[in-house]
C-alpha cells in the first residue's frame, strides 16, 4: 500500500500504474479533531493493506491518496476537485459533518462516488444522489436514541451549551423536537457570549437537570466541564456530550475523573463480529492504544468499497451503481446500503448505536448505558 501525503498534483503520481486509486479525506491538523482523523485514517490504511495482501481488486492493488481537510469545508471541496483530476476511482473518509457535506456536494457534482465514513448530518447532500453512500447513522436516529436515554433517566428540562454550526443547530433541533413530543424542554445557551462561570449561573437560573455539550473540543468543552464539576450549586446536574467527545484518550487525559459519567454516542455493537475482534488487535497496534469507533468506521469503509469495486470494477459509474448491491460483513455487523426516508444518500440503515460513558471508578473503562 502506498499512502500519498498532501502534495502538489504534479508530485502525486501512482506508485503502480495498475493501482486502483482511492482518495481519502481526514482532519489531520487543527482546527480539525486530529485524534479522530488519526483513528479514521488508521482504519482506512489497515483495511487497504489487508485488501492488497489478499490480492487487491482483480489483481490490482489499492493505492490511497490522503488529503488533510483540517475541518475546513472549502479545503475539502478543493481536495475533491484535485483527487477527481488525479483519477481516483472513489472517495472515502471524513469525520466532521459540515466538512463531509461539502465533500459530498462536490463529489455529487463531479460524478465521483463517495463513501462517507463518520459524518452524521441527515442532509449530507442537498438533493438525492446515486453517487454518495454513508456508513455512520444519520444524526436524527442517533440523537433520538440519546434523547430517549435522558428521558428514561428522568431528565425533562435539559440545557444545551452551543456554538454557531449547522451540526450543532441540527442536533439542538432534533433534541428539542423529541423532548417536546414527550413533555420535556430544551433550553439553548449560546456560548458565543458566555464564559464558563457565566454558563454555570445561567444553568442554575434555568433549573435544568442536565447540560449537553454541543461545542468544540478541547475548547470550550474542557473548561465548561471543569467549571460545572467545581460548582457545588450544580452537583446534581448531569453533563452529556452526544457528539462523542469523551470517546477519545485526549478527553481522559485533559479531564481525568472530571471527564467520567458524561454520556455520549458511539457507533459500536454489543459485540464485535469475528472480523472486528481480529481487526481490533491490528488497530490497537497501529494506534498504540484502544481503537475508537471511528477507527472501525475507517476499516469498514474499505470493506464496503472493496465489495463495490469487486462487483463493478473501478469505473466511477459502476462503483456508484454497486452501492445498492453491497452486502458484506464488517467489523460491526453486516453492511448494506438502502434508501432511508428523508436521507438523500445511500445509507447503512442499521449501523449500531450506543449511549456510553466513562466509568467514574475507572475512567479508562466504558459503561454501555443504552443500545439503539
Amino acid at each position: 500500500m502506498s499512502t500519498t501525503p498532501s502534495l502538489p498534483p504534479s508530485a502525486a503520481r501512482p506508485a503502480d500504474p495498475a493501482a486502483v486509486r482511492i482518495g481519502a479525506l481526514a482532519p489531520l491538523t487543527r482546527p480539525g479533531w486530529v485524534e479522530a482523523g488519526q483513528h479514521l485514517l488508521a482504519g482506512i490504511e489497515l483495511g487497504t493493506r489487508e485488501v492488497n495482501a489478499a490480492g487487491g481488486i482483480a489483481g490490482r492493488p489499492l493505492e490511497l491518496v490522503v488529503r488533510d481537510t483540517a475541518a475546513d469545508p472549502e479545503k475539502a471541496a478543493a481536495a475533491v476537485d484535485e483527487l477527481a483530476g488525479q483519477g481516483v476511482a472513489v472517495l472515502v473518509g471524513e469525520y466532521h459533518s459540515v466538512v463531509a457535506r461539502a465533500a459530498a456536494t462536490r463529489a455529487d457534482a463531479l460524478g465521483l462516488p463517495y463513501l462517507c465514513s463518520s459524518a452524521v448530518l441527515d442532509a449530507l447532500t442537498e438533493r438525492p444522489t446515486q453517487w454518495v453512500a454513508r456508513l455512520s447513522p444519520p444524526q436524527s436516529r442517533g440523537w433520538w436514541v440519546y434523547a430517549d436515554h435522558l428521558l428514561d433517566t428522568g431528565h425533562r428540562r435539559v440545557a444545551v451549551a452551543t456554538q454557531p454550526s449547522v451540526y450543532w443547530a441540527t442536533g439542538t433541533r432534533v433534541l428539542r423536537d423529541h423532548f417536546a413530543a414527550h413533555g420535556g424542554t430544551v433550553v439553548e445557551l449560546d456560548m458565543t457570549g458566555l464564559a464558563p462561570a457565566d454558563l454555570c449561573d445561567a444553568l442554575l437560573d434555568q433549573r435544568a437537570t442536565a447540560l449537553l455539550l454541543l461545542v468544540g473540543h478541547p475548547e470550550p468543552a474542557v473548561p465548561i466541564v471543569r467549571a460545572v464539576r467545581r460548582d457545588p450549586r450544580l452537583a446534581g446536574v448531569l453533563l452529556g456530550a452526544p457528539a462523542g467527545q469523551p470517546e477519545f484518550a485526549a478527553w481522559a487525559t485533559a479531564l481525568g475523573a472530571d471527564g467520567s459519567a458524561i454520556p455520549f454516542l458511539r457507533y459500536l455493537p454489543e459485540r464485535l463480529t469475528p472480523l472486528g475482534t481480529r481487526v481490533e488487535a491490528g488497530l490497537r497496534a497501529r494506534l498504540g492504544g484502544a481503537p475508537s469507533f471511528v477507527a472501525f468506521e475507517g476499516y469498514d469503509t474499505i470493506v464496503a468499497v472493496a465489495a463495490a469495486l469487486r462487483a463493478g470494477g473501478p469505473d466511477r459509474s459502476a462503483v456508484a451503481a454497486s452501492w445498492p448491491g453491497v452486502a458484506v460483513e464488517g467489523t460491526r455487523g453486516r453492511i448494506s446500503f438502502s434508501r432511508a426516508p428523508g436521507i438523500g444518500v445511500r445509507q447503512w440503515t442499521w449501523a449500531p448505536i450506543q449511549v456510553v460513558d466513562r466509568d467514574p471508578a475507572a475512567p479508562d473503562r466504558f459503561r454501555v448505558l443504552r443500545t439503539g
